[in-house]
């Protein structure tokens, strides 16, 4: 749920749907990956791999693939409907159209789901079987693994490269749906009496993602919501890490994206 963090300033986004969950839970790890692999310690490159594992975990729901393509096509098809539109520059329009093409062509040529062919990958499978046991990857448990682990950074991070390569059109597909669906909410000031705060949403209009941005970072958001209404309740956490309503009037910003 948390997204980014500024300085003071905290940013908690919350899904409404279980698509966006799974979007935002591989947004996260390719984040992760984004962080690790440019790193040349062994054991930054250990959890690298593990995180590509987990990004193939995710990615292996059935559905996922072709839930992605059929929102790139409808993004290109509200986007086409914008065109004549005095408001809408048709040269940004067209970029955009550009980068959804590309996405949604990226992500159909993948074959079968993401990160398929590294499956077939004797070497890669037997790491994978072992990595989520405790020091199940030792020397000893696997002499081979720990071999790559002495190679160069620079060789290491190639394979790694390598590997990551057949999940790059889902990073991307990912990427461009997360910041249209962002981009589609207007921020703004929201009061929170005595550190809570609820709103109706409008009936007939269906909400994916809802965003918080806090100022003050020893404030925890609960987020729940639905089609019908939002509840935020800000929380503080006590010297043993219990979250405790904060009890005193708060102001934050607020989007909803649709």
């Amino acid at each position: 749920m948390l997204r980014e963090r500024r300085s003071a300033v905290v940013l908690y986004e919350y899904p409404f749907n279980e698509g966006i969950r799974t979007m935002l839970r591989l947004e996260h790890l390719f984040g992760r990956l984004a962080r690790l692999v440019p790193r040349d310690d062994a054991l930054d490159h250990h959890y690298a791999l593990a995180t590509i594992f987990e990004v193939m975990e995710v990615a292996a729901r059935a559905d996922l693939k072709s839930d992605l393509l059929k929102d790139l096509e409808r993004q290109r098809t509200q986007l086409q409907g914008w065109r004549g539109n005095p408001a809408i520059a048709e040269a940004a329009l067209d970029e955009v159209v550009r980068r959804v093409d590309a996405a949604f062509d990226g992500l159909n040529r993948l074959p079968g789901k993401a990160g398929a062919g590294l499956a077939g990958n004797e070497w890669l499978m037997s790491i994978r079987s072992r990595i989520s046991i405790p020091a199940g990857t030792c020397e000893f448990d696997l002499p081979a693994y720990y071999a790559w682990q002495q190679h160069p950074p620079e060789r290491r991070r190639a394979d790694l490269l390598r590997w990551m390569s057949s999940l790059d059109p889902l990073a991307a597909a990912l990427r461009l749906l997360l910041g249209l669906l962002r981009d589609s909410g207007a921020a703004h000031r929201v009061a929170a009496p005595g550190g809570q705060f609820q709103q109706s949403l409008p009936p007939g209009k269906a909400f994916q993602l809802l965003r918080v941005r806090l100022a003050d970072a020893s404030l925890i958001p609960e987020i729940s919501g639905h089609r019908l209404m939002v509840s935020v309740r800000l929380m503080r956490s006590d010297t043993e890490g219990r979250l405790r309503p904060a009890g005193d009037d708060q102001a934050f910003e607020l989007t909803l994206c649709a």
